[in-house]
């Protein structure tokens, strides 16, 4: 349990009365009025545009109420789909649902036709809401195995084909505008859902098998919100009607849908970027953001470019190694500033890069590297903080304290909810040892997933904690350390356990390395590994062994190859880990894992599935050569 909760008690409530993410909104509304809320940019070459809080206010109620004039009950038992890119008509859309106590249920480009069926049908969703005709396009060549939807509103106008195609199938297609319009005409009273209605059905794509839907109640979601403040507040950061959010991590998960919650709540403003991740950079320097959420992937390409321009000049590597080692001070003594001389002379381009206003970055969805860590608190010069959590207890568990600048662990718990370490005999971990399975219980632990008593049954036990799946470890300042994944555990030939997540996690901190695949299974003895150079370093190692050519040339080299399994067989030994946790061979792949190749989830986690799947023919490539080997040797 936190230190910040209040007469050993769970935190409940932080803004009085606010019990929803209607509240939250609504919160936000009196303090924010015509201030600027949502901005976009309606072309490349054209400047951020705003609407204000009471416009998406006022639309929001228009478009809720002609939800129920087209027919749609005012009932949290009525599901509706949102498929749609981060964009100002998705908050719109979504706090129209609330004002009727609608549910609404995200989709998203990455989910492939099976999986995205399965939500459709299981959910029950009749009207489904698209940002471009290519969705609803895409839906309605699936309208067989679609049979309950009935409407589809879309962001821009229907097109022609689109049009006949809906007539064809008897599905009628209307655009948010004409929706809005026809609220506006029929009005009503709202209907505000209550604390313990579902404010959302979050899918996780998950890294293996059907998808599942998490329902996160609006309680779930504010005191998830709640606690975030309180953390940020108690470490003298307080979020208000100046604070900028860009919003580019997908709505459609509870990390980002939290984060956003955070600034409407105080009347700040979110900026969307364009829907390019590489005009991300672009946008992130014209709109100036104050908070800066992200994911290690991210952060590591950041640090990876910022690096290889340090590296091109001597004086420059010399200036900024100065920088950084002034900086250094400053944080071991609990100073973030980004006003010395060594911001001045050293780290202002680079803070200019992220608009250079920022003063809390966030990341989660996966561990990052403690130099990474280290690095952006230096040259940013603002807090980084490190959260844990899953989709199940609304993305945030535990957040790490604004002034900790030790690397290497997830913070302690947030005030909401409380953390217990269980045993896993199977792995050697025991609670006595201050060692075992997380798990979650308290207000933002979720209530099961949607029609699956089975699965609900398996994350949450009788007593409602929350089994994460993930191994913690509690250190001694009462901060919780992740240092192992219990679900991902394959046993070798020989009956020993491997966890692959920890020996990526060690590998990947190979400086010519962006991204590591390590696979087994019980028919083999052995582990082999599947790596992705980093562009921007892998030609400093060529260059050693004497090597060169194009990015794809030097991947495929044999003496780039032993050179990267050389400097991973070093990292696995100096991390301590055993022959058998070292990977005996490795494939060097050049195209990077990403949601678009469907290698990662949309919050960036490998599915290992796909990737095993995909890599099929390599691995056993690979074990054959392993096995002839050993053979020829015995």
């Amino acid at each position: 349990m936190s230190r910040l909760c209040e007469d050993n008690k769970l935190l409940t409530e932080y803004f009085e009365g606010v019990h929803t993410v209607y509240d939250l909104f609504q919160r936000g509304v009196k303090l924010g009025g015509d201030n600027p809320f949502l901005g976009w940019k309606p072309a490349a070459d054209k400047p951020f545009q705003w609407i204000s809080y009471n416009e998406v206010n006022s639309r929001a109620k228009a478009f809720g109420d002609g939800l129920v004039k087209l027919g749609y009950e005012a009932s949290n038992e009525t599901r509706v789909g949102i498929y749609s890119q981060n964009r100002p008509e998705y908050i719109v859309v979504d706090q129209g649902f609330l004002v009727q106590s609608m549910c609404p249920v995200p989709l998203y480009d990455t989910l492939g036709i099976e999986a995205g069926n399965f939500i459709i049908n299981q959910a029950d969703l009749e009207c489904i809401v698209c940002d471009v005709n290519a969705k609803v396009s895409n839906l309605l060549e699936r309208r067989e195995a679609l049979p309950n939807i009935k409407t589809f509103i879309l962001f821009e106008p229907c097109s022609e084909d689109n049009l006949k195609a809906a007539a064809a199938a008897g599905v009628e297609v209307l655009t948010l505008q004409q929706v809005e319009k026809l609220g506006r005409e029929n009005p009503i009273d709202p209907h505000p859902p209550k604390a313990d209605d579902l404010c959302m059905v979050c899918y996780t794509s998950g890294t293996t098998g059907t998808p599942k839907g998490a329902m996160l109640s609006h309680r779930n979601m504010t005191v998830t919100v709640s606690s975030a403040h309180k953390v940020l507040d108690a470490s003298g950061v307080t979020i208000g009607t100046e604070d900028v959010l860009i919003s580019y991590l997908p709505l459609a998960h509870s990390y980002e849908r939290a984060l956003e919650c955070c600034v409407m709540a105080t009347g700040g403003r979110i900026g969307f970027f364009q829907g390019d991740v590489r005009k991300l950079m672009d946008d992130i320097k014209e709109l100036q953001p104050t908070l800066f959420p992200s994911v290690p992937r991210l952060l590591n390409r950041f640090y990876d470019k910022v690096n290889a321009g340090v590296n091109a000049s001597k004086v420059k590597k010399w200036l900024f190694n100065m920088a950084m080692n002034s900086k250094t001070k400053d944080l071991k003594r609990g100073v973030i500033r980004n006003n010395t001389m060594w911001d001045k002379v050293a780290f202002k381009k680079v803070q200019d890069l992220l608009g250079g206003r920022v003063r809390l970055i966030t990341t989660g969805s996966a561990p990052i590297s403690s130099q990474v860590l280290h690095f952006l608190r230096c040259i940013v010069g603002c807090p980084v903080i490190e959260g844990y959590g899953q989709t199940e207890n609304t993305g945030i568990a535990s957040v790490t304290t604004i002034g900790d600048s030790e690397p290497g662990h997830v913070g302690p718990p947030l005030p909401c909810l409380m953390v217990k370490l269980a045993d896993v005999p199977e792995m050697d971990y025991f609670s006595n040892n201050n060692k075992g399975e997380v798990c979650l219980k308290g207000g933002n632990v979720f209530q099961g997933y949607l029609k699956d008593e089975a699965k609900t049954a398996e994350a949450l036990d009788k007593d409602g904690w929350l089994h994460t799946g993930d191994i913690g470890e509690w250190l001694p300042n009462g901060t919780l350390k992740i240092i192992d994944r219990k679900k991902n555990i394959f046993k070798l030939a020989q009956g020993e356990y491997i966890a692959p997540e920890k020996i990526e996690g060690v590998l990947v901190q190979s400086p010519w390395l962006a991204q590591v695949y390590v696979h087994g299974d019980s028919l083999q003895s052995t582990i082999v590994g599947i790596v992705v150079p980093d562009e921007a370093t892998l030609p400093g190692l060529a260059a050693k062994i004497g090597v060169s050519g194009s990015f794809e040339e030097m991947c495929r080299n044999e003496e780039v190859k032993k050179a990267i399994q050389k400097d991973l067989t070093s990292l696995a030994k100096a991390n301590k880990l055993s022959s058998l946790e070292q990977c005996k061979d490795i494939l060097v792949h050049t195209e990077l894992f990403s949601v678009e190749n469907n290698l990662l989830t949309p919050t960036f986690k490998l599915k290992r599935a796909d990737a095993a799947k995909k890599f099929k023919p390599q691995i056993e490539e690979m074990y054959t050569n392993i096995n002839a080997a050993f053979a020829a040797k015995s």
